[in-house]
């Protein structure tokens, strides 16, 4: 059923129909490419009619390493209580994510290419150690559907590698990436 929510998700969004930005770009000037930002709120529609919810992940957390670590696996009010105990300034801070349904967290990423890596290597595993999900996905395009948006978007292509090249074990949890083409 998960599975089945997230590609039915993508599959339900027809990628030519958001090849509405008009290029500014000097080599590429008045051609039309995909508005990532459409794109995203499309299959973030889809998945919400699915019943994916987003979902935040409070903690809190200090200037102190030594206290960081030993408060990383407590319940937030825990932390908060420890920090302060320990003579330091409790600060209140949280990760939001796009999607859980089931122990699942989606991230959708058409288009930031610089939220790909906080995405794979601190957002799903702040979700993960938190014992909030088991496995996180994430949607990126591929280098086919990059091609046709603005310089610079992020692609599956440059986000497999990177996970290749830090070798296995990170990032420490199970992690499915997904890139999509139009």
């Amino acid at each position: 059923m998960i599975w089945a929510d997230i590609t039915a998700a993508i599959a339900s969004v027809d990628a030519e129909a958001y090849r509405t930005k008009v290029s500014k770009e000097k080599k590429r000037k008045g051609e039309l490419l995909y508005a990532p930002t459409e794109l995203n709120k499309a299959v973030k529609a889809q998945l919400g009619k699915a019943g994916w919810k987003p979902r935040q992940a409070a903690f809190w957390t200090t200037d102190d390493e030594e206290i960081i670590r030993k408060t990383l696996a407590l319940e937030p009010r825990k932390q908060k209580d420890h920090i302060a105990a320990a003579g330091k300034e409790p600060i209140r801070s949280y990760n939001q994510t796009d999607f859980v349904k089931d122990d699942v967290h989606v991230e959708v990423q058409l288009g930031k290419y610089s939220f790909i890596p906080y995405d794979l290597f601190v957002k799903h595993m702040a979700f993960y150690t938190a014992g909030i999900i088991k496995v996180g996905v994430e949607i990126v395009p591929s280098k086919t559907l990059g091609r046709g948006m603005s310089s610079g978007p992020g692609y599956f292509e440059k986000a497999l590698y990177d996970i290749v090249r830090l070798g296995r074990g990170v990032p420490a949890m199970p992690l499915v990436l997904l890139g999509v083409a139009p």
